[in-house]
């Protein structure tokens, strides 16, 4: 589905140049769960903006289903972005003036879509993510797990391709975060999200099936889940932490 092939990403003027990327290459399949990992400044971040057009990349090129995002006009990436990628930010980005329901539909609305068709696609993934009771209700009456849940509900309505998550759980206590994991999962295996998501907490990549360790931009190491225990995945990611840069607290 997605190719990352050699970016690199430079920052600042040409006598004070930061490369935050150094030729980083990949492949997302289809209806894969991978988690982005790496010490603050090793380029995760950035490496999610750039596939999410946020950014653009000063060389190599990525591909959304063999179409380079790079080849895309404003109008076609504007496209690219509501009909392709949803997004999930640890500041659920929810309109308070508009209610949970709205919240999801929104992009649907924005395309012009049929009014009943919107309230059917809406109820449908509310009801997958458990949220069908709160739908009426404001984004300041809910709780931040709840939101957090309208956030996917939203990134998944309109059939988006890949799911982009940024630190999803970094506002949320311990419970709240497990519950996303889980519901996180469960778009994954049910609902067949593709899903690239940067996280710090080696916890919450423990839930992914593929890990990328990124270190001064580059590709570190890499993990794959297969058939282990996730207690198991997740103490191999903290001794990959704890190679990337000894102290594992400054990484998780």
């Amino acid at each position: 589905m997605l190719q990352v092939k050699n970016i690199e990403k430079y920052y600042g003027s040409k006598n004070n140049v930061t490369k935050a990327l150094d030729r980083v290459s990949f492949d997302v399949n289809s209806g894969e769960f991978i988690a982005i990992m790496g010490a603050s400044g090793s380029g995760k971040t950035t490496l999610l903006n750039c596939i999410s057009t946020i950014d653009t990349v000063s060389a190599g090129d990525i591909l959304l289903d063999g179409v380079s995002i790079a080849a895309l006009g404003e109008s076609e990436l504007a496209k690219f972005r509501r009909e392709r990628l949803g997004f999930v930010f640890q500041d659920f980005n929810l309109l308070d003036t508009l209610t949970i329901e709205e919240n999801i539909g929104l992009a649907l609305s924005l395309n012009h879509a049929d009014p009943q068709a919107v309230q059917r696609q809406v109820a449908g993934v509310a009801q997958k993510l458990g949220i069908t009771d709160i739908l009426p209700k404001f984004p300041y009456q809910v709780s931040g797990g709840q939101k957090q849940r309208a956030a996917c509900a939203r990134a998944m309505v309109a059939g988006q391709s890949l799911l982009l998550a940024d630190e999803p759980t970094g506002a949320l206590d311990s419970k709240a975060s497990k519950n996303l994991l889980e519901i996180m999962s469960t778009m994954n295996r049910d609902m067949g999200a593709t899903i690239l998501m940067v996280t710090h907490d080696a916890y919450s990549a423990s839930y992914a099936g593929r890990v990328l360790f990124l270190k001064d931009g580059r590709i570190f190491n890499e993990l794959l889940r297969g058939n282990r225990d996730r207690s198991v995945f997740y103490h191999e990611i903290l001794d990959v932490l704890a190679a990337l840069g000894g102290d594992v607290s400054d990484v998780i």
